[in-house]
């Protein structure tokens, strides 16, 4: 298993910790089994002073006592007088206490659990013993008894638990480790598959998801991040492919775009140093021919210029404007293109709007010269209506033409599309007029719909939404 990997490391210090807890625990238990191993044989030792044994030590014998070989007895006197019983009989040395512990224990035996008070000390020849303190007819009777034992033999007791508890300590990490590493590993495979998954996924194939329903919170929020970030990379994969198709698009029909005039003018040059010059009716022809062929270049890198201005950082001089007023100013215009064709105004009142008046305005003609374009010169008939819709302002340019099917209108604002793809066609700019209009209403907030059909006519409508009402002063 590879020390760097989470397998081992979770294991590691899972492990480690529970191998401190067991170390915390042990050490406690050595501790409180201990007390408890004092404590009990204190109260044995006091029981036996209360009983028994009182009855032999009550009148201080001065010649030796048999007594048990592992207990130490001596008398205190109430002067002070010490007499050390079962050294002197032979037997175990009874430690000397000092004022303090002797005090101490002499007070403890008013306490609740006076049976359970003792105090280890060590006698003279080292020996560590337990030591408790019983009255011999009260605090002003005849002193008190020492009764003390070796705790050699109750630190073995409580070592040999402690080893048992090791032991079973060693056991039940060996068998945890057995039962964890599998479980662990278990646990683990969700994020395992996961990385098996990042593994298998690049820029070409995106589509790989993560399951987000395998019981683990953590895992599965991490899938669905990982999930959502997926989405946005092959989201922004598709648009940058997108991108580069209207790119490649839009080079190809710029390319044509400029070829087709500079190949006409570059044609009617080779004409005129044939000899062509020298005829004045070729000659003015050919400059004429040359000069429109000129204006569509000129148009063309205006609105190529234009479209790469809106697709940086457009800037608009806005000013609430009443766009029944700016119809008003177009309406000359507007009359003069339309020529023959019927042509009818509804305009309602009092609509304002924050807007650039200039980039407004081209939108309409835009937007007005492909009704022109797409309608009969003298049966057409075209309606430019302005009206309310809820918080926005609807200005619309209505035709009779012969409409636009319905598979092309969601490419209608794409740059150089057209509807007729002839390029020979003679109706008709570069394709560049809706795509201008387009950017210059969601520059300002808006948008423009489109509503047509085959044999239904068509009607482009720009959105805009309207000012909020100014404050009285």
């Amino acid at each position: 298993m590879n020390p760097r990997s989470l397998r081992f490391q979770l294991l590691a210090r899972s492990l480690l910790i529970l191998a401190g807890l067991l170390i915390l625990i042990g050490s406690l238990q050595y501790v409180f089994m201990k007390d408890f191993l004092y404590r009990n044989e204190a109260e044995t030792i006091g029981a036996n002073a209360m009983g028994p044994m009182r009855s032999i030590l009550s009148d201080r014998p001065r010649g030796p006592v048999f007594l048990p070989d592992n207990l130490s007895i001596a008398f205190i006197a109430a002067d002070g007088t010490r007499t050390d019983i079962s050294g002197a009989s032979g037997g175990a040395v009874s430690p000397e206490l000092s004022t303090d512990e002797l005090q101490r224990l002499a007070e403890d035996r008013h306490g609740r659990d006076e049976e359970g008070r003792y105090a280890v000390v060590r006698d003279s020849e080292g020996v560590e013993q337990l030591v408790v303190l019983r009255s011999e007819g009260g605090l002003t009777g005849r002193g008190y008894i020492q009764i003390g034992t070796p705790t050699a033999p109750l630190k073995a007791v409580a070592l040999q638990q402690l080893l048992i508890f090791a032991a079973l300590s060693i056991l039940a990490l060996a068998g945890g480790l057995a039962l964890y590493v599998p479980v662990l590993r278990r646990t683990l495979r969700p994020l395992q598959q996961m990385v098996e998954t990042v593994e298998r996924t690049d820029a070409g194939n995106l589509d790989e998801r993560f399951p987000t329903k395998q019981g683990q919170e953590e895992i599965d929020r991490l899938a669905e991040s990982f999930n959502g970030m997926l989405g946005r990379l092959a989201a922004s994969f598709e648009a940058e492919r997108e991108s580069k198709d209207r790119m490649r698009r839009f080079i190809a029909d710029a390319s044509h775009e400029l070829r087709t005039p500079l190949t006409s003018i570059h044609g009617f040059l080779e004409v005129l140093l044939r000899g062509a010059a020298e005829k004045r009716e070729q000659l003015y022809s050919a400059l004429n021919s040359m000069l429109g062929e000129s204006v569509r270049i000129k148009k063309l890198v205006e609105d190529l210029l234009l479209l790469a201005k809106l697709d940086s950082a457009p800037r608009l001089e806005l000013r609430r404007t009443r766009l029944d007023g700016l119809i008003d100013e177009m309406e000359p215009h507007l009359r003069m293109l339309a020529g023959r064709r019927s042509l009818t105004f509804v305009a309602s009142s009092d609509l304002v709007a924050s807007v650039d008046a200039d980039q407004i305005k081209q939108v309409m003609l835009n937007l007005f010269q492909n009704a022109v374009q797409h309608t009969d010169p003298d049966r057409g008939s075209i309606e430019v209506a302005l009206r309310a819709d809820g918080r926005d302002a609807l200005l619309s340019v209505a035709d009779n033409g012969p409409g636009i099917p319905e598979p092309h209108l969601a490419k209608l604002f794409d740059r150089f599309y057209r509807v007729d793809t002839s390029r020979t066609r003679k109706l008709g700019g570069a394709g560049l007029g809706l795509s201008i209009s387009l950017s210059i209403a969601e520059a300002h907030g808006g948008r423009i719909e489109v509503a047509s059909g085959l044999g239904r006519g068509s009607t482009f409508a720009l959105r805009l939404p309207l000012a909020p009402p100014e404050l009285e002063r």
